[in-house]
C-alpha cells in the first residue's frame, strides 16, 4: 500500500469518526475545592497560641530522650502497615508505567513450528495430500494507537496521580506511626510517674501504721485506727499492681508499633522526656494543606479524578489505531529463509461508539461523581485539619491554667497533711483527719503526673495536626 492511499484512508477514517462522535450532554461536576481562608479560622488561632516555626522532620528528638528517637527509627525501619504503604506506592508507580505503555507503539514476536499431515481427500492435490510436512512461522505485529482525543494522556495522568497520592499516603502512614509510637512511650512515663506517686503513697502510709501501732502501744489510739491505717495498705498495694500491669501493656504496645516481639519491650528503660516546645506557625492556614500529608493526597486525588473525566469524555469519540505486520512463512523448512516467504500487511482499524444504551454517559457522570467526592473530601479533611489545631490549642490553654492551680493546690494539700500528721503525733487530731489530708495529697500529686503527661501529648498531637514535618506537596 502507497502513502498517499495510507494517508487518503487515515483522513477519511478521521472524518467518519469525527461526524460520528457520541455527545456528553450537559453532565458536570458540582463540588468545589473550599479555600482555607475561607474558613474563618484567623482569630482562634491567633488567640489560642504564639507563634513557631513549622515542626521538623525528627520532631521526636524535641522530647530529648535518646531511647525514644531509637524507637521512632526502629518504627520506620520495621512496621508492617508503614512496609505495606511503602508496596502500595511501588503497585501504583508500576500501574502508572503500565497506563503509559499505551501511548507508544506496540511491537510483538510470535513463532511457531507445526508438524501437519494433509488430507488425501481434501482441496490438497498430490503430492501434498496424504503427506507430513513442517511449516514454520514467525512474525513481527506492530499496533499504534492515535490518542487525538487524549483518553490515553489522561489515563497516565490519573495513574501518576494516584501514584503520587499514595506516596503521600506513605508519609501520612509514618507520621501516624511515629505519633504513636510517642504516645504509648509517653504512656509508658505516665505510668511510672503514677507509680512513684503509689510507692510514695504505701511508704507514707507504712510509717504511719508504725505510728498508729505506737499509739496504740501507748493507750492513745484504738484498734479501730491501727485497723484503719492497716486496711490502707492492701489498697495501695493493689494501686501499684494495676500500675506494673499498665507499665507492661505499655512495653508490649511499643514492641508491636516498632515492628518487634513483646520481648522488644522488656529491654526499654524508664523514660525521660522533657516537655517540647510547640506553637502554630505564622503561615497558618494557607500553608496547612501542603504541609497536612492526608491533606495533599486527597488534592493529588482531586486530580487523578479530574483526569479520570476526561478518559471518560474521550470514550465518546472513535478509537483509532494502525497495525501491521510481517514475517516469513513457508510449507517446509527449506524454503522459509527465502525472499518467498515474506508476508506482509498494514492499515487503520476504527472502533465508532454508535449505539451503547447509555453505557458512556453514565461512566461519564460516575467519574463526575467520584470527582465531587473526592472534592469534598479534601474539603472535610480541611474542616477536620484546623478543627484539630483549634482543639490542639484550646487544650493546651486550659492545661496552663490547670497546671498552675494544681501546683497551688498541691502545695496546700501538703500543707495541710503536715499539719494533720504533726496534730496527730502530738495527740491533737484523729487519724481520720490524717487519712483525709492524705487523701488530697495523693490526688493531687497523681493529677500533677497526669497533666505533665498531657502537656507532652498535646505536643504530639498539635504536631501531628501541623503534618510533623512534611514538605513534599506545598501549593
Amino acid at each position: 500500500m502507497k502513502l498517499r492511499s495510507l494517508r487518503f484512508i487515515l483522513s477519511a477514517v478521521v472524518l467518519a469518526a469525527a461526524a460520528g462522535c457520541a455527545s456528553t450532554g450537559d453532565s458536570k461536576t458540582e463540588s468545589t475545592m473550599r479555600d482555607p481562608a475561607s474558613l474563618q479560622a484567623a482569630r482562634t488561632l491567633e488567640m489560642n497560641a504564639a507563634k513557631a516555626a513549622w515542626p521538623a522532620g525528627d520532631w521526636w528528638k524535641s522530647f530529648g530522650d535518646a531511647q525514644l528517637d531509637a524507637l521512632e527509627d526502629e518504627g520506620i525501619r520495621s512496621n508492617p502497615t508503614l512496609a505495606m504503604a511503602e508496596a502500595r506506592v511501588r503497585k501504583a508507580a508500576a500501574l502508572a508505567g503500565e497506563a503509559g505503555a499505551a501511548l507508544k507503539p506496540q511491537v510483538t514476536g510470535t513463532a511457531s513450528l507445526t508438524r501437519d499431515r494433509f488430507s488425501e481427500n481434501y482441496i490438497f492435490p498430490p503430492p501434498f495430500g496424504g503427506a507430513w510436512y513442517t511449516q514454520p512461522s514467525a512474525q513481527l505485529d506492530f499496533s499504534y494507537e492515535f490518542d487525538f482525543w487524549g483518553r490515553n494522556r489522561a489515563a497516565v495522568r490519573s495513574a501518576l496521580g494516584e501514584a503520587r497520592a499514595a506516596e503521600v499516603d506513605t508519609a501520612a502512614a509514618r507520621l501516624l506511626l511515629c505519633a504513636a509510637i510517642a504516645e504509648a512511650y509517653l504512656e509508658l512515663e505516665r505510668s511510672y510517674s503514677q507509680r512513684d506517686v503509689a510507692q510514695a503513697t504505701l511508704d507514707q502510709r507504712m510509717k504511719l501504721r508504725d505510728l498508729t501501732a505506737q499509739r496504740v502501744a501507748a493507750g492513745l489510739d484504738s484498734q479501730v485506727e491501727l485497723k484503719q491505717a492497716e486496711t490502707a495498705l492492701p489498697e495501695t498495694r493493689e494501686q501499684i499492681a494495676r500500675l506494673d500491669e499498665a507499665i507492661a501493656l505499655a512495653r508490649n504496645r511499643i514492641a508491636a508499633l516498632v515492628g518487634a516481639g513483646p520481648d522488644r519491650g522488656l529491654s526499654l528503660e524508664r523514660p525521660h522526656t522533657r516537655a517540647a516546645q510547640a506553637g502554630l506557625p505564622s503561615t497558618l492556614p494557607a500553608d496547612l494543606i501542603g504541609r497536612r500529608p492526608d491533606v495533599a493526597a486527597q488534592r493529588l486525588r482531586i486530580e487523578a479524578a479530574g483526569a479520570d473525566i476526561d478518559v471518560a469524555k474521550a470514550s465518546f469519540y472513535p478509537n483509532i489505531s494502525l497495525s501491521a505486520y510481517a514475517g516469513l512463512q513457508s510449507l517446509g523448512l527449506s524454503q522459509f529463509l527465502s525472499a518467498g516467504s515474506l508476508i506482509a500487511g498494514v492499515g487503520p482499524a476504527l472502533s465508532l461508539p454508535v449505539f451503547e444504551g447509555g453505557r458512556l454517559r453514565a461512566n461519564l457522570e460516575a467519574k463526575q461523581a467520584d470527582y465531587d467526592m473526592a472534592v469534598e473530601q479534601y474539603n472535610g479533611a480541611i474542616v477536620e485539619a484546623l478543627h484539630e489545631v483549634a482543639d490542639d490549642l484550646a487544650s493546651m490553654r486550659s492545661l496552663d491554667v490547670r497546671q498552675r492551680e494544681q501546683r497551688l493546690a498541691l502545695a496546700s494539700a501538703q500543707a495541710a497533711y503536715d499539719l494533720a500528721l504533726l496534730r496527730y503525733r502530738e495527740g491533737l487530731g484523729n487519724y481520720l483527719q490524717v487519712l483525709s489530708a492524705e487523701t488530697a495529697v495523693l490526688a493531687q500529686r497523681s493529677l500533677g503526673a497526669d497533666l505533665e503527661t498531657r502537656e507532652r501529648v498535646l505536643s504530639v498531637n498539635l504536631i501531628r495536626a501541623l503534618g510533623g514535618g512534611y514538605e513534599g506537596a506545598k501549593s
